[in-house]
Parts: structure tokens; sequence; C-alpha cells
């Protein structure tokens, strides 16, 4: 039995990492020839998904972690730009991992080849490193097929063009999307001074020999059709839903007491009756916009469970989202004695827990494309109000395209200054929880997803064709 490595190198970052690893766990369980190692990039924010890495590799012999030294971070002033502060903290590791790699492969004294190096979309800057080992790349896709068919498109775009967009350009005509997408829903990047850094990422999609996609080809039919029309595209392997269902219980710094106490009122709630709001690990509000939401669930009439962290001060050295200390301070006065019994305030929830729970209704969603699959998988309807990266572009296709999302924003951007006000929160909230249809889409959704993954599913099939390939670009047809 000819066996085989591959080495994983994922971007830094919950939405990147966690996705990248529960990947390679489904390959080991696919198949026992398979061995798996991971240079991991430490992130540049305090993050507790160390735990977790170390959890998950201690899990499974096959599995192994080195950890790549931190590089000197960009510029604070970067920061502005987050996909520009990302990418260039991704280009100061390149040095880092190069030399992590060199001695890794020096100093393995099995015979066990290595037969390719999987990269994060971001770690794009890396491949050049891997043709140094002349050993093929392959790329690991963390969003959809909508937003690599963007991708893919980008380049052209910008050739003739040659400038970022701007809200009153004509819509892109992007293959693998089907409506024409306004400029207002492509991804932050473009506009907020990452563009030519966005557009370098970009630019290395095609010389890839794979790529592997966090999504099914039954949810995404017609972008997976205009791939095979164009001869420069890599081989795609939609291999997805890859979720953590296990909600990074070691990543979370939520204690069993918390915990406890969101799932015990979640079972004291009427099946499907309670909105869930909740908006990853970067999402955030002031203390103005608090005040709309809770005004708008207030009118909305319905039960929620409510995820609330705050935008730091401006003053304030960092740009994580810190939790409520007092609630009284930011609630409209009496909100929280008038909702008492059919509204509660937390701070980190375990998502996947409450999206799973029977009582849980519907999702008010930052649009992130882990979150999504989340929502899709056990059924769950989402209210759009995107904030950042291309969560704006997942918003636009889950209503205009998919059919599987009401839309309260779609181009909704953090720190933009704008205020969603309490009538639009609560209409929205109030018909989500009324819309049949598309609770009964989305729960069929979530059942083809399920069944896509499993064995003889499109996701299990062409995971299969992806280890093929694999072991045949390295060993041979024999």
């Amino acid at each position: 039995m000819k066996k085989a490595e591959l080495v994983f190198i994922p971007a830094p970052g919950a939405g990147h990492l966690v996705s990248a690893l529960q990947f390679g766990k489904r390959l080991l369980r696919r198949d026992d020839r398979i061995s798996i190692t991971v240079l991991a990039i430490k992130s540049a924010a305090p993050s507790s998904l160390g735990s977790y890495t170390e959890a998950l590799v201690a899990s499974d012999s096959r599995l192994q972690l080195i950890d790549v030294p931190q590089a000197e971070l960009p510029p604070l002033e970067f920061a502005k730009s987050p996909a520009k502060f990302f990418i260039l903290n991704i280009e100061n590791h390149v040095a880092n991992v190069r030399e992590a790699l060199t001695n890794y492969v020096s100093s393995r004294s099995n015979s066990v080849p290595i037969v390719g190096v999987v990269l994060d979309f971001f770690c794009v800057s890396m491949i050049d490193v891997v043709n140094e080992f002349s050993l093929p790349s392959y790329l690991f896709m963390t969003s959809n097929a909508g937003y690599l068919s963007f991708m893919f498109h980008f380049p052209a775009q910008d050739s003739r063009t040659g400038r970022p967009p701007k809200d009153a350009d004509p819509d892109w005509l992007i293959p693998g999307i089907i409506p024409p997408v306004p400029t207002k829903v492509l991804p932050v990047s473009l506009t907020d001074g990452s563009y030519y850094n966005y557009l370098g990422v970009a630019s290395r999609f095609r010389d890839f020999k794979g790529i592997i996609e966090n999504t099914c080809v039954e949810l995404e039919t017609h972008a997976f059709n205009s791939y095979s029309k164009d001869q420069t595209t890599p081989p795609v392997y939609p291999v997805g839903p890859v979720l953590d269902l296990n909600d990074g219980q070691a990543r979370s710094n939520l204690n069993q007491e918390q915990r406890d106490r969101i799932m015990n009122w979640l079972d004291d709630q009427p099946e499907e009756s309670v909105v869930f709001l909740c908006f990853g690990s970067m999402g955030s509000f002031t203390e103005e916009q608090v005040r709309e939401i809770a005004q708008g669930l207030e009118q909305s009439g319905q039960r929620f469970l409510w995820s609330l962290r705050l935008t730091p001060p401006k003053d304030s050295k960092t740009l994580t989202p810190i939790d409520c200390s007092n609630l009284e301070e930011v609630m409209p006065d009496g909100f929280l004695e008038r909702t008492r019994g059919r509204g509660l305030i937390c701070g980190w929830a375990p998502q996947v827990e409450v999206l799973s729970h029977k009582a849980t209704g519907s999702f008010v969603s930052h649009c992130g494309w882990n979150s999504l699959l989340e929502s899709l998988w056990h059924g769950v309807p989402v209210v759009t109000w995107p904030m950042y990266a291309e969560q704006q572009l997942n918003a636009f296709r889950m209503v205009k395209e998919l059919g599987l999302g009401l839309e309260m924003r779609l181009d909704y951007r953090r720190g933009s200054g704008e205020v969603v006000k309490a009538d639009e929160i609560g209409r929205a909230v109030a018909s989500v929880m009324e819309n049949r249809e598309l609770r009964k889409k989305v729960k069929e959704m979530g059942v083809v997803s399920r069944k896509a993954v499993e064995d003889g599913g499109s996701s299990s099939v062409s995971l299969g064709q992806f280890i093929e390939d694999v072991m045949k670009n390295h060993f041979g047809s024999d």
C-alpha cells in the first residue's frame, strides 16, 4: 500500500484554520494511506485557536503540527485595510515557512513521500516556496463557489478598468453567478485600500494543480457548470459542507456555566420560536446601533437570543470586539424588564449548538460562509446583515440567486457610520419568522447538504476524486 503525506499551510484566523483542519480530519478518516503535517502560522491577534489546534492534533497520530515562528507584523496603519494587513502578514511569513519546510523535509526519516501542499487561498504567496521543492500546490477555499468565480473573474475585470470599482460603475457580469453583481456588494477589500493586494492573490488562482471548495454541487450548480466551460480553470473539488459540528468547544472562551445558561433557556422555549442574533468573531456594534437592535427586537414581538459584542472605543488599542459588562448602560430604558422571559442577551455563544436546537427559528447573521453553511445544515433561515470581507457578496447570492435568505441589508459595511434603524430590524425579524416557504426551502437544502457528504454523495465522491488525483499526480496511474 502506497502511503502519502500532505502538508497543509492554513491561514491564521478561526474561519480559515478550523475549516482547513476539519478538512484534514475528513481526509484522514477517508483514507488510511494519508498523513498530514500542518505548518501553523500564528494569528496576529490574541486567540484561543492554539488549544483547539493542539486538541485536534492530539486526536490523531497521523496529524502533526509544526509552529512557524512569528514574523514581524505589518505597520498597524495597514489594519484600516484588513485584507491588506492579512495578506502582508502572510507574505512576511514566507521566509519562515521556507525555513520550516526545509527543516522538516531534511529531518524526515521515513520513506513516505510528500505528494502535495494544500494552501489557504490567502497563502498564495507561498506557492513559489512550494515550487522550490518541486511539489504540486492545491488551493483550499474556505468560501463558496460563487466567490471563487469572482476571484477567477477579478483579474480580467481589472485588465479592463485598471482601478478599484466605484458605486456608480455598471454591475459586474461574473461567470458562475447568475444575477449581475452590483459593485456595492463586491468584497470590501476592493474599496478599503486592499485592492491591489487582493488582485495579487486572485491572479495566482489558476496556477494551482487543483482547488478544494467548501461547498457542494447541489447548492451552487451554476458556478460548477461555468468552471467546466473554462479550459484555464484547474480541477475544482467540492467537498463541503466542511463544518466543525462540535462548535469548537476547545477554542471557545465560554465556560460551562455560561453555556448551560444559554442552552437551558432555549430548552424552555417553544419549537422554532427564537430569533438568534450572532455576528461572528469580529462582528460588533456601537452603543447607538445596539439600542436600535433592542428596539427592533421589542417591536417584532419575537423571542430572541442575542450574542452581543461591542465595538471597541476609537482610542482603544485593540480591534477585537468586547463583551458588554453592563447591559443597563447600553439598552433602552426599561428594555431588559419589558423583554424579561422572552429574550436572553449573552456574549460569545455556542453557535452550532444554538442553530441545532429545536427552539431556534431564524438566524440574523453577518453571512460569513461557515455560518451560512451551519444555518443551512440545520435548516435555519437567515436574515442578512453582512459586515466585512466577502460577506456582502454572500448575502447578495443567498437572497437574490439562491433564494435561501431574507434581506435586511446586503451592502452594510462595518465602520461606515451607518445605523440600521429599529423599524427595519423589527420588520425583517418578524418577516423571517412568518415565511414558511423560505423555511421549507432552507430545510430541504439542509437535507441535500447532509446527503452530499455521506457515502456516495456528491461531495464524498469529489473527495475521493481529489485523493485519487493527488496520488496519480505523484505516483502515476499504475
